[in-house]
């Protein structure tokens, strides 16, 4: 299985995408992009990864450009989904906090190299592309930012600032995907697990 395909509890990951050569192709264009970065990959690269020619790239992507931004809006339409479900679980804001950070955590450490392009490659879209992926991002800000606030208005939370606290707590989870190893000494669930004790210790959650 590639790097590409890591696992996080979907059953086929990039089952979205057809038919199978453009997810070929798309696969193929996260493990170069995760490699060597947008700029630095030709759609040679990601033909050859996929064992295809060039030519046959343009048959199911019209640009680059177009293939980030597939890729791109998959992933946060992902997260986002991830987010929306953990907040409309029901239980305490300290739950669904919790939940939240676990379940965003735990995709960004399973499908870490996917994930690395989809949070930092979003300047080399082009400005359509680049709007639409903001907008995505803003509604997971929002979904987090009225957890807290939910939570400081029943009294389980502490939090000053929420805007900033909301900042805090996704950069947080996001970084997960830079440095996490799937080779290394935790699992994405015990990142996820890890990660939602130390943002309720954050925002100053009651025990």
């Amino acid at each position: 299985m590639s790097t590409a395909e890591e696992t996080d509890g979907e059953n086929t990951p990039w089952s979205e995408v057809t038919p199978e050569a453009a997810r070929r192709l798309l696969v193929a264009a996260v493990e170069a992009f995760a490699a060597r970065g947008y700029h630095a990959t030709t759609t040679r690269d990601i033909a050859g990864r996929a064992g295809m020619s060039p030519a046959a790239l343009y048959i199911h992507y019209k640009t680059k450009e177009e293939l980030l931004h597939r890729i791109s809006r998959i992933g946060h339409d992902r997260a986002l989904l991830l987010l929306e479900t953990a907040a409309c679980s029901g239980g305490t804001a300290a739950e669904r906090l919790a939940g939240a950070v676990r379940s965003f955590v735990r995709w960004h450490a399973e499908r870490y190299t996917t994930a690395r392009v989809v949070q930092y490659e979003l300047e080399a879209l082009g400005e359509e592309h680049r709007t639409e992926i903001v907008e995505l991002r803003r509604k997971s800000d929002a979904v987090v930012r009225r957890i807290i606030s939910e939570g400081v208005a029943a009294g389980e939370f502490d939090v000053p600032d929420v805007p900033g606290t909301t900042l805090a707590v996704l950069s947080l989870c996001i970084d997960v995907a830079r440095w996490f190893n799937a080779q290394g000494s935790r699992t994405p669930d015990e990142v996820g697990a890890l990660y939602a004790d130390l943002v309720l210790r954050m925002v100053g959650a009651q025990k």
